[in-house]
């Protein structure tokens, strides 16, 4: 509605809507992350003093808030609550954007290579999941998955005793019980399960590289009226990506600190790190996003999505939402689009003008 409204003021010729100047008079934002291997650098970013540095240059404070449940970060980002969150690209496609919160992709961080895995107790193949149930965070990157790997055999979700849904905070305990039987989920809690005797891993990402992708998106209208806002997040964020991916004190003094704080060790997180396809480079991440693979996983996701009954309320077809890429290439409703891949900023940070 207000996107709507502030249309109508500039169609109508108005000065500056109030609405508008508060948001470019804006000097306080809120980001919020949740556990993950390519998502723990934000908290480091907190808690070093790098964030704030990059805010400082430009005037601004950028808080950036651990939230505990993945799926409710989202939830909140949607409501409002905050002005950027860490989420895939299939969540931000679903929830935000297709509740009409106009969201860009501002650092595509990684894709998942492994790191997100359906796990079966025992021995069996993918095959062996048709009549058991599988508990997974519902209608997340881990249903997306299970879908493709049942599909890689000639199985889908009808075929399942149904599918269980499981917070990430829970899955861990939940694959001790006896009731469940397989899980999907990702890293860290991907390495804690697969250490339990009997776990077997069926199935992981890097079986579909490319599709699952880690993101740090934010709300496009307070991008677009508050670029700095967005410059200080890639320049924070491309600083720790040099550091991190050294091999210097400094790069396994951030690395520890990260591997702590996601409940493992420094060998631990280095074993998730290779299963992860970090974008260190922004070079790398702007030629990722501006490939001609990206538009056509997003037709895949969105295909899902639809199918699920999850992309937006009443979505008429696969193309419901709208997904913007660099050049303007268009998939989906070119009148509805509210995810937009930009890489306007990580080419600045490509260039050293940040």
């Amino acid at each position: 509605m207000l996107r709507t409204a502030l249309a109508a003021t500039t169609a109508l010729g108005l000065a500056l809507s109030p609405a508008t100047a508060t948001a470019q008079d804006r000097t306080e934002f809120r980001v919020a992350w949740s556990i993950y291997v390519g998502w723990m650098p934000w908290g480091y970013l907190e808690e070093s003093g790098i964030m704030d540095r990059w805010a400082e240059r430009y005037g601004i404070d950028v808080e950036i808030v651990q939230i505990n449940d993945y799926v409710e970060s989202i939830n909140l980002y949607t409501s409002g609550e905050f002005d950027g969150v860490t989420a895939t690209n299939m969540d931000t496609l679903s929830i935000p954007a297709g509740s009409g919160v106009d969201t860009t992709a501002l650092i595509v961080g990684d894709f998942s290579n492994g790191n997100d895995a359906v796990i079966l107790k025992g021995e069996g193949g993918i095959a062996d999941l048709a009549g058991m149930p599988v508990n997974l965070v519902e209608l997340s990157v881990s249903h997306y998955l299970l879908a493709r790997a049942l599909d890689s055999v000639g199985l889908a979700e009808r075929d399942l005793d149904g599918v269980v849904n499981t917070s990430d905070a829970d899955m861990i305990a939940a694959f001790q019980t006896e009731d469940v039987q397989a899980v999907v989920t990702w890293n860290p809690l991907v390495s804690t399960i697969m250490e339990t005797p009997g776990a077997n891993m069926l199935f992981d990402s890097s079986d579909i590289p490319g599709e699952i992708i880690d993101m740090m998106v934010v709300n496009t209208e307070t991008l677009e009226a508050n670029p700095d806002f967005g410059r200080a997040l890639v320049g924070a964020w491309y600083e720790l990506m040099a550091i991190m991916s050294s091999d210097t004190e400094e790069g396994i003094a951030a690395r520890t600190a990260m591997a702590e704080a996601s409940g493992t060790d420094l060998a631990g997180y280095e074993a998730q790190l290779a299963s992860t396809q970090m974008f260190y480079d922004p070079a790398e991440a702007v030629a990722f996003v501006e490939s001609e693979a990206l538009p056509e996983t997003m037709v895949t996701v969105a295909e899902f999505l639809f199918e699920q009954g999850i992309l937006g309320e009443g979505a008429p077809s696969a193309d419901f939402v709208g997904v913007e890429y660099p050049g303007g290439a268009i998939t989906g409703d070119p009148d509805n689009v509210q995810l937009r891949f930009d890489t306007t900023y990580m080419q600045m940070a490509a260039d050293g003008s940040l």
